[in-house]
């Protein structure tokens, strides 16, 4: 075995599907809108998105429901919008086996950019928060986005384990592999979609992420 000690997974798309975080921007937030503003919700819906596109995910705001709410003015709790909509929170088919089997090797954290309000639901409604040592939102604990080795490198400060000790998988080309292979990580781009650049390593789901690790001898 390897003195790989640690994987690091991405959230969002990774381990839990887009249904809850997509109804919550692109549907219950507009509707908020369009009762508040009195315009039809298509019409609210373009108007979000074109303002969520305006400040783009490169920016700490993307990620801040608070901000939304005072920014397009909206009465309600977001709190309470989180919790109405919980239920819909579901991960990949192949998640909880596949991270059975590897909490039986490796310790396992989570790495999002996602806000700490989101992480949270997330992994409590999913079911998979014990198999979690630890989980990091990058924009509510550190205030930047999870783009830069400097974020990797303040992970495995945290942990106490040596970069060339550490393995990520995520779905998001620059952040989640680019960024932590610039570290010395292991890195894995999963895409479900199959649709991966040249020269990167990728997988379509966690069971082949896992069957990879067993090939490469990592346990």
């Amino acid at each position: 075995m390897k003195n790989t000690k640690l994987i690091s997974f991405d959230l969002d798309n990774t381990l839990v599907d887009l249904n809850y975080v997509t109804y919550i921007w692109e549907i219950a937030i507009p509707e908020l809108y369009a009762k508040r503003h009195d315009v039809k919700v298509s019409v609210a819906k373009k108007r979000a998105i074109s303002e969520y596109e305006r400040v783009g995910d490169a920016s700490l705001e993307w990620y801040d429901i608070g901000y939304w709410f005072g920014f397009f003015k909206l009465p309600e709790s977001w709190k309470g919008i989180l919790e109405k909509h919980k239920h819909m929170v579901r991960t990949f088919p192949e998640v909880k086996e596949v991270i059975e089997e590897l909490s039986q090797h490796f310790d396992l954290v989570i790495t999002s950019n996602a806000a700490r309000e989101f992480v949270d639901i997330e992994i409590k409604e999913s079911g998979i928060k014990d198999y979690f040592i630890k989980t990091f939102s990058a924009t509510s604990d550190f205030k930047q986005i999870k783009k830069t080795p400097g974020f990797y490198k303040k992970i495995c400060e945290t942990m106490n384990v040596d970069p060339l000790n550490v393995i990520h998988i995520g779905d998001h080309i620059e952040f989640d592999y680019v960024a932590p292979k610039e570290l010395g990580i292991k890195a894995y781009y999963l895409d479900r979609n199959r649709g991966e650049p040249k020269g990167v390593s990728a997988v379509k789901n966690l069971s082949e992420f896992s069957d990879q690790l067993k090939k490469e001898k990592f346990f």
